[in-house]
């Protein structure tokens, strides 16, 4: 019986197997992306260890160049050389930076530790020479024995001769930039660092490498940490999983939205379809049938259902596995590996596509086993039309005050569970009262159509909102992917202007040059505060000591954005410090006072509030200004990330760029941006992130928009004797296809309506609280334009979703269709 009705009814259940097609096949992307990943990871995460038999590594201080000596004369050591990581830069062959972050790494001279694979030439022996990556060396041109320029942390780019090109693709080292390899001594020097991250070790020729390990524990004494081949091999891939799993996670986390808007459609779907066979489940009751017969031949459909859907959304998922591996390779990403399909993986997925379905579908089964025998000889079954339960109702309603209370409180309490606890508790109360305030907001959203479509506007009313409970449901599936991306939407366009906002407030100059993912090098600030065409040349730079932090301010620069409590503010200068209110009333600080700070004399030349006072990277309030050369007499090795620049009097802007541009050709880790061009970069990642996030999200708004198209068609079918009837007294063809497309359009647009409130309160919750915990400003932005087009495409899918129950309400003849 259950394959039968499968056959006779495998239309109805197309749209709902599309929503678990789409659910699995997300999964099983996802899964065999990552799989093939984590393959590829084994193999590269020790690419630079193969010879490598015992790691001596840093705790706390760099490990000095002594103690390679010390290891290199412990019996059973054949090579031992120091390695270092950091970031270094290449002038390219027109003289400019080559972009991205360069990767920089102190390479063995020793051939039983070199484990690089050479493209050309060879690996550097001697101080002077250098190695590069075979992308930088192809695309600028560079020739083998031709001198590159190379700079870091420690100061201006200097001339080593090319030795050879490396292949790192793959790697650890391969994050976009160039990789730049260096004998120990330069890697030092460039790098501005004291010490090696580690030290390499080759044992001799049958030797252990637990007993090598522990005579050179002996030699180095506490403090660094050794460890054997294994051990070296075994962190290596652990870190390396550890991001992949991370990744995964955030996958997955996404998918599981997607899966959870696909129960929605399928319980739907089943309790749809279930309702329309009410007389036929009647007719099996008469007939002998038992309640759990009935039940167990539902759950039966639905899982047979659940794992066609499901082998198909596999082979889906395979499909698009395979697309993101060939997007990853193409676009050069490290993060990518070669198409890796398990059976763990596929057998998985499977069963968590047949589970959802059978899952889904417990509800409306074991509803369906209630229709009484009786009913069969009456037309009553045809229309079942539960009404919500009022306890449901009422929990609803407290579950959604509850919500938005927590959303409320969120703020004043300063607690993110509670953030998190008031976006479930309102999206359950939505579900719960559902019933009730989605056929209300129909009502409210039709009275437009009413007036300018009239009796079609006022029929297709009537037919969403004569079921409450399945419209509720089907709007309800929308809510969740919708609620999600207005959540992002409008967190991210606020925090993109919190941040102009915020580099309006603190940076008011027309430069910026920032280090790329580096401190600023030794000279750069010297370098430009030398040159004539610029005036203010200024090095941000904070050190917390105790409770206090201090902070290297520009007197020219104080005034825009410090206020004065007490005191002048243009009294500031060398000798002199600015006291922000809070620490001077702790302390006891007044205008005038000779304070002693790190053993020296300073003078407090005003008492002051503003940026940075509160919510600095110090307790709150507790901060000191201090000119840039008072900071370097009491923190002389700490720098800052960036420079603000302005023109010199009188000089046009061009004229100090290209002044800038000039020095900065000696520094290739560093960036020029005007002030335009840093907001963008500080707020390029939030973008970025917005543009993955709302990917990943619309694959739940897609499957939500299925379940619209579907409730609609079996609706369709629902109604053909009634559709005939109002076709036999006079209601065209079109004017049937816009009551369907205002019925869909109707629906989607109360679920999109209540996605974008509910996002928007999440934002607003979230953006609150971190202004609390900030100490900043509560800022939240809604971007009307973006949710506006959120709206928009949610009604035009539903338009879209609406053609082809049109089509087929049309195309049965009325009398057929009478006779249904």
């Amino acid at each position: 019986m259950t394959l039968r009705s499968l056959r006779a009814e495998a239309l109805r259940m197309l749209m709902s197997a599309l929503a678990v097609v789409l659910g699995v096949a997300f999964i099983a992307g996802t899964l065999i992306f990552v799989d093939g990943m984590r393959a590829g990871t084994y193999d590269r995460a020790a690419a630079f260890d193969r010879h490598t038999d015992v790691g001596v590594y840093a705790d706390r201080a760099p490990l000095p160049a002594s103690l390679v000596e010390r290891v290199r004369a412990v019996d059973g050591v054949r090579a031992a050389e120091g390695e270092l990581t950091g970031a270094a830069g290449v002038v390219g062959s027109d003289g400019r930076p080559v972009l991205g972050f360069g990767v920089l790494a102190a390479v063995p001279t020793d051939p039983a530790l070199q484990s690089y694979d050479l493209v050309a030439g060879r690996l550097p022996t001697r101080p002077g020479e250098v190695v590069l990556d075979e992308r930088t060396v192809a695309e600028e041109g560079f020739d083998l024995g031709a001198p590159v320029r190379v700079g870091g942390a420690s100061g201006a780019a200097r001339a080593y001769t090319l030795v050879g090109a490396v292949d790192i693709a793959n790697t650890a080292r391969d994050i976009g930039g160039p990789f730049v390899g260096l004998v120990g001594a330069d890697a030092l020097a460039v790098s501005g660092v004291e010490g090696f991250d580690r030290i390499m070790v080759a044992a001799d020729p049958g030797e252990s490498d637990q007993v090598l390990a522990e005579r050179i524990a002996t030699a180095v004494g506490p403090g660094p940490i050794v460890r054997t081949r294994q051990a070296i091999l075994d962190e290596a891939v652990a870190d390396a999983v550890r991001d992949v799993g991370q990744f995964n996670l955030v996958l997955l986390t996404f998918a599981g939205v997607a899966v959870v808007v696909a129960a929605f459609v399928i319980a739907n779907t089943f309790t749809i379809v279930l309702a329309q066979r009410s007389r036929r489940t009647a007719l099996l009751r008469l007939v002998g049938a038992t309640r759990g017969q009935v039940f167990r031949a539902t759950l039966l459909e639905s899982g047979l259902v659940g794992l066609a859907a499901s082998v198909l959304g596999v082979v889906v998922g395979v499909g698009l596995a395979a697309g993101m591996t060939a997007l990853m390779a193409r676009l050069a990403v490290p993060l990518h590996g070669d198409l890796t399909v398990t059976a763990g993986t596929v057998l998985g997925c499977l069963v968590a596509g047949t589970a959802l379905t059978v899952g889904a579908a417990l509800v409306p089964a074991w509803h369906g086993t209630r229709v009484a025998p009786v009913a069969a000889l009456t037309d009553a079954a045809v229309q079942v039309t539960r009404p919500a339960g009022r306890l449901r109702l009422a929990l609803g309603a407290v579950v959604l005050a509850l919500g938005v209370a927590a959303l409320v409180g969120a703020a004043l309490a300063g607690q993110v569970a509670l953030v998190a606890l008031g976006g479930v508790l309102s999206f359950l109360g939505i579900v719960l009262f559902g019933p009730v305030l989605v056929p209300a907001l129909v009502r409210v959203f039709g009275a437009p159509a009413r007036r300018i479509l009239g009796v079609t506007a006022t029929l297709a009313v009537a037919n969403a909102v004569r079921n409450p409970r399945r419209v509720a449901a089907t709007a309800t599936a929308l809510v969740i992917g919708i609620g999600l991306v207005a959540t992002f939407v409008v967190g991210a366009h606020s925090t993109k202007i919190a941040i102009e906002r915020s580099v309006d407030a603190q940076v008011g100059v027309d430069f910026v040059v920032t280090g790329i993912g580096v401190d600023l090098p030794a000279g750069v600030v010297d370098a430009l505060a030398a040159r004539p065409e610029l005036g203010v040349v200024h090095e941000p730079r904070t050190h917390t000591v105790g409770d206090v932090e201090f902070r290297a301010s520009d007197p020219a620069l104080v005034d825009q954005r410090l206020d004065g409590v007490a005191g002048r503010v243009d009294r500031f200068g060398p000798g002199r410090v600015l006291v922000h209110r809070d620490l001077a009333t702790r302390r006891g600080w007044s205008v005038g006072d000779i304070v002693t700070l790190r053993g020296q004399p300073f003078e407090v030349a005003a008492v002051v509030t503003g940026a940075g006072g509160e919510g600095a990277s110090g307790p709150p309030g507790q901060v000191v200004d201090l000119v840039a050369a008072d900071f370097t007499r009491l923190f002389p090795d700490v720098r800052g990330y960036l420079a603000e620049v302005d023109p010199a009097a009188g000089v046009p802007a061009a004229s100090a760029r290209a002044a800038i541009e000039e020095v900065l050709a000696d520094y290739p880790t560093v960036n020029l941006l005007d002030q335009a061009a840093y907001k963008r970069m500080l707020t390029g990642t939030v973008d970025m992130l917005l543009a993955f996030v709302v990917a990943l999200l619309g694959l739940a708004v897609v499957i939500a928009l299925v379940g619209v198209a579907n409730t609609l068609s079996l609706s369709v079918v629902e109604r053909t004797r009634e559709n005939a009837v109002l076709r036999a007294v006079g209601l065209t063809a079109g004017r049937m296809r816009a009551m369907l497309a205002t019925e869909a359009v109707l629906t989607a647009l109360v679920g999109a309506v209540l996605g974008v409130a509910l996002g928007a309160g999440v934002a607003a919750g979230a953006m609150a609280l971190l202004a609390r915990l900030g100490g900043g400003e509560f800022i939240l932005v809604v971007p009307w334009g973006q949710l506006g087009g959120v709206l928009a495409v949610a009604v035009l899918a539903a338009l879209a979703a609406s053609v082809l129950p049109a089509r087929r309400a049309l195309t049965v003849p009325v009398v057929e269709a009478l006779a249904d």
